[in-house]
């Protein structure tokens, strides 16, 4: 009685940890999107070369950024979780790929969004096939894909080697989105690292543009840390009630 006494005590200790830790990384997601919207809408100065509704509508670029950062830090999570569980297989590695799967395409689909708002002004236009827009609705594509295919399996073992077997080829999409603005004809202008002299014009950014970015990569990487936590603590949950129905059964 006294050791699981103890066992008790121990495991209410970490749930206790957990929640605080949870508590305080979901209040420090709210600081930074408040700040984030600050910087955006305050505190980074008006872009030189735009006016009128473009001059407004690059406002959301910042959210745009931020999306690319939280779909960023979402699927390089999953590579690391689809790796230790093919190595290890422990399913709290699959838990995680799951978990920042499903943030990080979040995070994907406000970046097409958010890009499709810009674009009107912009471009005269919500859409076109442009390589950059291309390849990062593939890429989003095929994470949706994934979070479909893996619910269609019903063995749990099989269902997360399937998943890190995936997650890793679906990874092989991001550098060609990364690099599709460079290697090919597109009027997606180029951002970070490199140019490409097709772009539709250049990108100058300025201080506090930079700093507003900053600010932006910050805020997303915390959401996406707050709501991946979230998730896989209630995917923890999930899998031990299916245990205890499969012990009942």
């Amino acid at each position: 009685m006294g050791t699981i006494s103890a066992a008790r005590r121990s495991a209410t200790r970490r749930n206790g940890a957990g929640h605080l830790a949870a508590l305080l990384l979901n209040a420090a997601a709210v600081g930074g999107m408040a700040a984030l919207m600050w910087a955006a809408l305050i505190y980074a100065k008006p872009a030189a070369n735009l006016a009128g509704d473009e001059q407004i509508a690059q406002r959301i670029f910042y959210l745009h950024m931020g999306c690319n950062f939280g779909a960023l830090v979402g699927f390089v999570v999953s590579l690391i979780g689809s790796v230790l569980y093919l190595l290890t297989r422990n399913l709290d590695w699959d838990r995680i790929t799951q978990a920042s799967v499903e943030v990080g395409t979040l995070c994907g689909f406000g970046t097409i969004v958010t890009g499709i708002f810009w674009a009107k002004p912009t471009w005269n236009t919500y859409w076109t096939w442009d390589p950059r827009l291309t390849t990062a609705t593939i890429t989003v594509l095929l994470y949706i894909a994934y979070l479909l295919f893996r619910n269609g399996i019903d063995n749990r073992q099989t269902r997360a080697r399937f998943g890190s077997i995936y997650a890793l080829f679906a990874f092989l999409s991001l550098p060609l989105t990364y690099y599709s603005a460079r290697w090919f004809r597109s009027i997606h202008p180029v951002v970070f690292s490199g140019d490409n002299p097709e772009a539709e014009g250049g990108f100058a950014i300025g201080a506090t543009m930079s700093q507003t970015i900053g600010v932006a990569a910050v805020a997303f990487v915390l959401l996406f840390a707050a709501l991946m936590l979230q998730r896989w603590r209630q995917l923890r949950v999930e899998d031990r009630i299916a245990e205890l129905r499969e012990e009942i059964e």
